[in-house]
């Protein structure tokens, strides 16, 4: 079908592609960036960002500011974005902005489940949620004592119970196991969007698959790096890596038994779009990786705005704001924090 999409797509998809792209034209731009990096104080924020798409959420909130009030209130312009063309869209869009969300819904389930292991307030920890990722029963996660409790009370009746099928076991949930969980959840998510996009077909298919295989690697060397000097296993971590991607499967076999961050970096080295990420950084040096995987996203994310009659614009523009506002967090936290210096140290630039 690819090439055919533009006959029928404006049928139910023209509009919200158009309010779509109009969103991504109000996304901060370098010269943006520049002039919130030279503000003294968060009260100069809210000035240069009162000239933006978030003038109106911000012109009401008395000084003086926090950052959380900034982030928050960055993020409602994100929630109300989604909810408009959530509203507007038809089936298969609708579905397609729904998978967006699910994300979400996995870190409010382990942000609340850890929260309760700690014996944090309910009440807090449901502040602290992703507006995106909130469901009905996400309070009552707090009774559940282990991964079978947390599915039979609270999780079968939402979206994310299919993905729950692979995390079912009577252990007691630790630090571990929710990070376990976590991960598995996210590999069953990601395993399930790729093959939905796949469905779709066309253009759709082609630039969402090539962003998701993106995110599986992402996550494959994220889970890599973070297990060394753990006591997860090489087969329990190969366990959760995706199933796509241009790491699997002979990636994975080799990540799966790297034991220090240079033996990853020669793993990932063998793969092109891979080789630019890490050469930026020196042997032994980890720190950096985050913000290069941020710059390689913004990157695809922008340029799955050159073709048009496809869906995955929308998931492009809701990751692009979403970097945006950890841009502005990272901001406004070392100006608040007199810390200028680093300022540029965690921001990705857009356009």
């Amino acid at each position: 079908m690819y090439g055919f999409e533009a006959l029928t797509f404006n049928i139910h998809g023209g509009y919200l592609e158009a309010i779509v792209r109009g969103h991504r034209a109000g996304l901060l731009t370098t010269a943006d960036y520049n002039n919130l990096c030279q503000c003294e104080n968060l009260d100069d924020i809210k000035m240069h960002l009162s000239a933006t798409k978030y003038g109106s959420y911000l012109q009401n909130e008395p000084s003086p500011l926090h950052t959380t009030t900034i982030v928050e209130k960055c993020t409602l312009k994100l929630v109300d974005d989604y909810k408009h063309m959530l509203c507007q869209a038809t089936e298969p869009m609708s579905t397609f902005l729904e998978y967006i969300r699910y994300g979400h819904m996995i870190d409010n389930v382990v942000l609340i489940v850890t929260g309760t292991l700690h014996e944090r307030d309910v009440q807090e920890l449901l502040e602290k949620c992703h507006p995106l990722g909130m469901f009905d029963s996400i309070a009552t996660l707090a009774v559940a004592q282990n991964m079978r409790e947390l599915y039979r009370l609270v999780l079968v009746d939402t979206p994310l119970a299919p993905y729950f099928s692979e995390c079912l076991t009577s252990e007691d949930l630790d630090d571990m196991n929710i990070e376990i969980m976590r991960n598995t959840l996210y590999k069953a998510y990601l395993e399930d969007f790729y093959k939905f996009c796949q469905k779709l077909g066309g253009a759709t298919s082609e630039i969402m698959s090539d962003l998701l295989a993106f995110e599986a690697d992402r996550r494959a060397v994220n889970i890599t790096i973070n297990s060394i000097g753990t006591e997860l296993t090489r087969e329990d971590r190969k366990k959760l890596y995706s199933n796509f991607g241009l790491l699997y499967p002979y990636g994975h076999e080799e990540l799966a038994i790297c034991e220090d961050i240079d033996q990853v970096r020669g793993v990932m080295e063998k793969y092109p779009p891979y080789q630019a990420i890490f050469s930026k950084m020196s042997y032994g040096e980890s720190q950096m990786l985050d913000k290069a995987f941020y710059e390689e996203e913004v990157r695809r994310l922008c340029l799955a705005f050159e073709q048009q009659f496809h869906y995955a614009v929308f998931f492009a523009y809701m990751r692009l704001r979403e970097q945006e506002i950890r841009n502005l967090m990272w901001i406004s936290e070392c100006v608040a924090q007199n810390q200028k210096s680093r300022i540029h140290d965690s921001v990705v630039y857009m356009f």
